[in-house]
């Protein structure tokens, strides 16, 4: 099997070789979690590794200049996604940028099936070879061994009166014309991009008019009324007025127990359904999507007391919502953080990077952890420290799910109670 990387997952991916994912000599199943990539049981290269594929308005000079192996195998292993559902497993993968853009994936992709021989923005070895810039690390495992030719061979006497080959400079022309494309570019945007906008808020009017009034309250006469001034737990107060419902927010991994295709059978109607069958119901309905956002109604058991019975023993119905993502989150407003109550994890640190606290125990001192798990799953070491609850849920017996989403209630409205009152509807 040839060394060159682009060669080597060409060569598996042609003869249908198994790919796979190590981190630290240990085999895994995330590619965001690998360190390297197994091509062949004698062939292991870094996901780094820089390839012979340049990217689209460069000058392919430099090795930012050229996709990594990741990204390239990431653009066939996805060749059939949705163009929303490729950009977001790409930044999930940790490759928010230099991912192979979806007008260039087709063209990598039939390449590397050996559908097309040649790709105009892949570079030769030859050339490679030559144009690479001095100082830049050789890929592990690949040999830095040159080749000799009879051309080079017969060269070789001449090389210390031949000067050293002349650094390819870029047409000026071409330079411009280049310049005038990338302005004209248009950048693929999906739903959730385009509803969440770039219009900052600025609020400098409202600061105006506010300060205006403030110097008038100051100036008035001795005699006259006092206004009573804000207080601190005004903003509160205001916030309590409006319908300012809980937020939940539950991991977006498709492994998860607990996915928007359950959560609302399992919170609202206490039944735990796998996600898959919940995923094959919905699109039997016609729903192939699962949505961003999904609100649940629960009617909160008043607490009991024997000296005053209640006239409304079933509670009153409490509304929350939940979502997956921190876009969907933003849909809430700038304070929608303030607004979260619990987290749901499945005890994969990445889930958080995105979140206003991307560390564990800083985001669990804010919001209510949950541990989701089977009931029969060993204990997990990654959350001793992450002072989260832990949920199990049997694999078989549904007849005591009822029992485990009372248990999760009586969690959330005891946090909620002691760290944000103003969102339990009194």
């Amino acid at each position: 099997m040839d060394s060159d990387p682009l060669l080597a997952l060409r060569h598996a991916i042609k003869t249908k070789s198994a790919i796979t994912y190590v981190a630290n000599s240990e085999p895994t199943a995330s590619l965001l979690a690998a360190s390297h990539i197994v091509l062949s049981p004698t062939l292991s290269l870094p996901k780094s590794t820089t390839t012979r594929y340049s990217k689209p308005g460069t000058s392919a000079s430099s090795p930012s200049d050229f996709f990594t192996l990741e990204a390239v195998y990431l653009a066939w292993l996805l060749r059939d996604a949705p163009v929303a559902e490729y950009m977001k497993q790409a930044r999930d993968n940790g490759l928010a940028v230099g991912f192979v853009s979806v007008t260039e994936r087709k063209s990598i992709v039939e390449w590397l099936e050996g559908k097309v021989q040649d790709l105009k923005r892949i570079v030769s070895l030859a050339a490679a070879e030559s144009t690479t810039p001095p100082g830049t690390p050789t890929h592990p495992g690949v040999s830095t061994i040159p080749l000799i030719t009879p051309k080079r061979a017969a060269h070789a006497a001449d090389t210390t009166t031949t000067p050293s080959k002349r650094r390819y400079v870029a047409d000026q022309q071409d330079v411009e014309v280049v310049k005038r494309i990338k302005q004209n570019e248009v950048e693929l945007r999906d739903r959730n991009t385009v509803l969440r906008g770039t219009k900052p808020n600025n609020f400098s009017a409202l600061r105006a008019t506010y300060s205006e009034k403030l110097k008038k309250l100051k100036e008035t006469k001795p005699g006259a009324t006092p206004v009573p001034a804000p207080t601190a737990g005004t903003p509160m107060q205001s916030r309590k007025a409006k319908n300012l419902y809980p937020i939940i927010m539950i991991s977006s991994s498709p492994t998860a127990l607990i996915t928007m295709h359950n959560v609302k059978r399992f919170l609202q109607e206490s039944l735990f359904e796998s996600s898959s069958a919940a995923r094959e119901r919905a699109a039997a309905a016609g729903n192939s999507r699962a949505e961003d956002v999904i609100h649940i109604d629960r009617r909160r058991v008043p607490p009991s007391s024997s000296s005053q019975p209640t006239s409304t023993p079933r509670g009153d119905i409490q509304r929350y919502f939940v979502v997956d993502s921190t876009d969907a989150l933003q849909k809430f407003g700038a304070d929608a953080w303030e607004r979260v109550v619990c987290v749901m994890t499945t005890g994969q640190a990445w889930q958080f990077r995105p979140y206003r606290w991307s560390e564990p125990r800083a985001l669990f001192h804010h919001v209510k952890g949950v541990y989701v798990s089977w009931a029969n799953d060993p204990p997990n070491t990654k959350i001793k420290d992450w002072n989260v609850t832990e949920l199990k849920i049997d694999p078989h017996r549904r007849h005591i799910d009822k029992s485990v989403v009372a248990h999760f209630w009586q969690l959330i409205d005891d946090w909620t109670i002691a760290n944000k009152p103003w969102l339990i509807k009194s």
